[in-house]
């Protein structure tokens, strides 16, 4: 029974020292040159509504039901969603925007984890038909995801899958 006990005060002390080395804060983006205009490109990723079409997260449950708040595209609007469970229930709610240049959300992960975190997009015109964005995403990290991610970092969970976004953005906006 003795050694039962110090086994677990083992593994406890273990899994507190991992957590306390771990990096907590993570900021994980990607960048693409999309060929519009800067302004079509910030009107069509501001909008909470099109990002079904090409955020890779929605891809993963079809049938996730999504529900929206106040005026698209603006400060306070907002969505919540609930799917399976690779997808999960979220809420994701428009803090900031600067017309043309700068879109903020607030994402809080309610299950299968709990998470908050701040995307960002940012978009800088290169010439009149060639837009440069930066879509990403930065938070905090909480046990036991502390210690997942050393093993698995943000920026491999994340970084494929904003670049698997922009990706298809890229060839939605080139399309029209």
């Amino acid at each position: 029974m003795t050694l039962i006990f110090y086994l677990i005060i083992a593994l406890i002390t273990f899994f507190a020292f991992l957590h306390a080395w771990a990096k907590k804060d993570y900021d994980v983006s990607r960048t693409v040159v999309i060929n519009r205009s800067r302004e079509e490109v910030f009107n069509f990723v501001r909008q909470l509504k099109k990002q079904p079409l090409w955020n890779p997260w929605f891809k993963r449950d079809f049938d996730a039901l999504l529900k929206y708040k106040g005026e698209d595209g603006k400060v306070g609007a907002s969505f919540y969603w609930k799917g399976n469970n690779k997808v999960g229930e979220g809420i994701q709610r428009i803090v900031k925007t600067k017309q043309g240049r700068v879109f903020e959300t607030k994402v809080l992960f309610v299950k299968p984890v709990k998470v908050n975190a701040l995307t960002y997009t940012g978009v800088k015109e290169i010439d009149m038909e060639k837009t440069k964005m930066v879509w990403g995403t930065r938070g905090n990290l909480a046990f036991p995801l502390t210690i997942i991610s050393i093993f698995y970092s943000p920026e491999k969970a994340l970084g494929n899958k904003l670049d698997e976004g922009l990706k298809e953005l890229k060839k939605i906006l080139e399309e029209d």
